[in-house]
């Protein structure tokens, strides 16, 4: 009875099922096999490209070189000295062209450019850019402009024409740079390029990839010429894994179907086998009788748990706290940002947004050298936890901000260094139509040190999207002049030159561009609108072309900087007054919030309109979250970050803030310099910043706070504001001292009703601060 119900039994026929496991194993040894030859063919393609684009930077370097070799060469010819001493400028033009093959134009023009000033438009903003960095590095130099109706290559050197300064101008065909691509073997179904700026000079394989041509870009020395390249759409390896490990995988699957099928009547399982030894081919053993013979282990409890615990991602360790700020991400690329990190970091922003129930997000980038390849990196990251992408390429951050909205998003990341040095870069986090500060940022890195971070079955999808056109569109569509000015709008080689000109001119405005060309190294001026010595080369060029009204902004293009046509700095306290009374006009006792670096002025200016003011911490993200919280219609930061309710998003935007800002002048009858010279103002000085030690700076400000409130302080009888660091209100004046957030410095600004009233708050403020920083620190005011 019992050996009849034995045989009844199920049973686990492993010799009649060996054939199929075979097979199953030769169709995954296939699937690993074409995987590791696909990624192989793929990394073939990615060195090809790689070798073209650098053979490509080398080429076009040579070939400028080459060029302004011939030009030196044809300035030391005796008949163009004799020609430049005698002061007869048409027959030096002459004579540098003479028996140089292709020049299709040359000129010899006054250093002071006066025909050139007098219709910029006509004669090329181009060309005179080029004129102008001729006279001003003393030396020739090269630029594609646009000259004869097209791009050309232009070259531009400093002479003397008899007693004055000169600059002698040729116009070369493209062709002495476009013709190096013909020798240069590069994959069709890539994309190479050239480009200066936003122009594309040439292009050649799959164009439908130029967009992010930029990821892969490399500079051509100091020409402000790139040579960009791009990698069509790449399958990830079968289960993520790479060529080398994907072979292996393969080769031993394979190698194991063959045994199988070879030997599977001598293979044999110790633990499936009985005591006895099985004689027939077809018989087995029951899983519940191996199970009896051969139990399986009992995991150790605390094993156990130790195996669940989440586990960190490679490369987690080398993450740095201290990139974790109170508004952003942001540090040195490099020791602090690289792909690596930035991978993990948008794998984490990916796990919160999941967590959140959130899936899709958009990823712009400003000019930054490091922008293409961290932008990259963070986008593989976000991927990895399963969303989806929206890759907008090259935009100013409130573009990005923009394009959450208009792309129906709702999350965004902005790959961008702001105002800081070329050398940094940094994430501005959206999740869910909130700006992360504080502990929701430093929670990322908790995620990512802890292992809590998501790993998507498979990977989220990638589009890219143009939206600039829909931003700008946006916005004329909204704001148009009610008469033209003319407006001169500096970006300082920032991303917010891809768009200003084009924005301002949609509006009404006539615009001179002025460094607008895209370059992460900055080479004119740092892209900081709050130094007014970055404002300089602004306020001349508003003089020299007449101009109404200045405009500039930050790398990223979210905040704005003024400049009358006197020369005189607007700070971003008082602009917020004309943008604030021109608000309330239609939103009566509205809230409107500052920061407490703004003027004392401000409140009182305010109330006089019918607003309700309030102080608040600095800080783009903290002063998002405050709006939300007060259902504010209007904020504003002494940095120049301005931030609308009405009639817009509530987002920073110092392009959008600009064309509010013409919207205003273009509607009174006064000149600009008049309505802003209503404004109320006082003596003030710009924001002073006193480096300290890094990580010090809050405990220092937290020594002077508490010193401040004892009763002998010489702050007595000052309004105290702790907020954010301490400002000491007086009845003529006020001061204040905070701590930054982003660099190592202590922040501090004074205003006076008068000098005296300036020299006497300076000076409490300088006797607290020298009680608490190291001796020998410069205070510098």
């Amino acid at each position: 009875m019992s050996q009849g119900n034995e045989s009844a039994r199920p049973r686990v026929a492993l010799g009649r099922s060996t054939p199929l496991l075979a097979v199953l194993l030769l169709l995954l040894a296939g699937w690993f096999g074409w995987s590791a030859v696909d990624q192989w063919l793929q990394s073939s393609t990615g060195s090809r490209l790689e070798s073209a684009r650098d053979q490509a930077v080398g080429d076009v370097q040579k070939a400028i070189d080459a060029q302004l070799a011939q030009f030196n060469k044809q300035l030391a010819l005796a008949p163009v000295k004799a020609a430049l001493g005698s002061g007869d400028a048409a027959a030096a033009a002459a004579a540098l062209r003479d028996k140089w093959n292709g020049v299709e134009d040359a000129q010899v023009l006054d250093a002071t450019l006066v025909d050139a000033y007098g219709d910029p438009a006509a004669f090329g903003y181009a060309r005179l850019a080029l004129l102008e960095k001729a006279l001003a590095e003393g030396k020739p130099v090269a630029l594609v402009v646009r000259d004869g109706g097209s791009p050309r290559l232009g070259l531009a050197a400093p002479v003397q024409l008899h007693d004055r300064a000169a600059v002698a101008y040729i116009r070369q065909p493209l062709l002495r740079l476009t013709s190096v691509f013909d020798t240069i073997d590069s994959p069709q179904s890539a994309y190479l390029g050239l480009r200066q700026g936003g122009f594309t000079i040439l292009k050649k394989g799959d164009e439908s990839l130029g967009n992010g041509a930029d990821a892969l870009a490399r500079p051509v020395a100091e020409t402000g010429l790139r040579v960009v390249a791009e990698l069509p759409d790449t399958s990830g390896g079968a289960m993520g894994l790479g060529v080398v490990a994907s072979a292996v995988v393969a080769v031993l699957l394979a190698a194991t179907a063959l045994l199988l099928l070879i030997g599977r009547k001598r293979l044999s399982l110790p633990t499936l086998r009985r005591k006895q030894d099985v004689e027939e081919a077809g018989s087995g053993m029951t899983l519940q009788e191996a199970l009896a013979q051969d139990p399986l282990p009992v995991v150790d409890s605390a094993a156990d748990k130790a195996a669940a615990a989440p586990i960190a991602e490679p490369g987690a360790e080398a993450v740095p706290t201290g990139i974790f700020r109170a508004y952003d991400i942001r540090g040195v690329v490099g020791p602090d940002l690289n792909p690596t990190v930035a991978t993990l970091i948008g794998q984490a922003i990916g796990s919160e947004m999941q967590s959140q129930g959130l899936h899709d997000v958009v990823v712009g980038r400003d000019g930054r050298l490091s922008g293409p390849e961290l932008s990259n990196a963070l986008i593989d990251g976000l991927r990895r936890a399963g969303c989806n992408v929206l890759d907008i390429g090259m935009a100013p951050t409130p573009v990005v901000y923009f394009a959450s909205y208009h792309l129906r998003a709702g999350s965004c990341v902005a790959v961008t260094g702001s105002h800081n040095p070329p050398d940094y870069n940094g994430f501005k986090i959206v999740i869910g139509g909130e700006t992360l500060s504080g502990d929701a940022i430093t929670d990322l890195y908790r995620r990512i040190q802890e292992g809590r971070l998501q790993r998507a079955d498979s990977p989220g999808d990638l589009q890219q999207r143009e939206v600039i056109n829909d931003y700008v569109q946006r916005i004329a569509d909204d704001v148009q002049l009610d008469r033209p000015l003319k407006v001169v709008a500096d970006a300082g080689n920032g991303v917010a030159g891809a768009v200003a000109p084009q924005l301002l001119e949609a509006i009404g405005a006539e615009v001179i561009p002025l460094y607008c060309d895209v370059d992460g190294s900055f080479p004119n001026h740092h892209p900081d609108p709050s130094d007014p010595h970055n404002l300089e080369d602004l306020a001349q060029m508003v003089k020299r072309f007449d101009a109404d009204i200045g405009v500039a902004f930050d790398g990223d293009g979210d905040r704005l900087g003024v400049v009358t046509k006197e020369g005189k700095v607007i700070f971003a306290d008082r602009l917020l007054m004309l943008f604030a009374a021109d608000v309330l006009q239609r939103n009566p006792g509205a809230m409107v919030i500052y920061d407490v670096k703004c003027t004392g002025k401000l409140s009182d200016y305010i109330l006089r309109n019918g607003g309700s003011p309030m102080m608040w911490k600095t800080g783009h993200s903290l002063m998002k979250a405050k709006m939300r919280e007060t259902d504010a219609e209007l904020a504003g930061e002494m940095s120049g970050h301005f931030f609308f309710k009405e009639r817009w998003y509530g987002f920073d935007d110092g392009l959008y803030a600009a064309a509010r800002l013409l919207e205003i002048l273009g509607q009174r009858d006064e000149e600009p310099s008049e309505v802003l010279d209503e404004l109320p103002d006082a003596l003030s000085t710009p924001e002073l910043k006193v480096a300290v030690e890094e990580g010090t700076q809050h405990a220092q400000v937290a020594l002077i706070v508490a010193a401040a409130q004892l009763e002998e302080s010489p702050f007595a009888g000052a309004r105290l504001s702790t907020i954010d660091g301490l400002r000491a209100d007086f009845s003529d004046g006020w001061g204040l001292v905070r701590a930054s957030n982003t660099t190592p410095v202590l922040v501090l600004r004074f205003e006076g009703n008068d000098e005296a009233a300036l020299e006497r708050i300076k000076a409490v403020f300088r006797e607290q601060l020298l009680q608490v920083l190291p001796a020998g620190t410069e205070l510098g005011f």
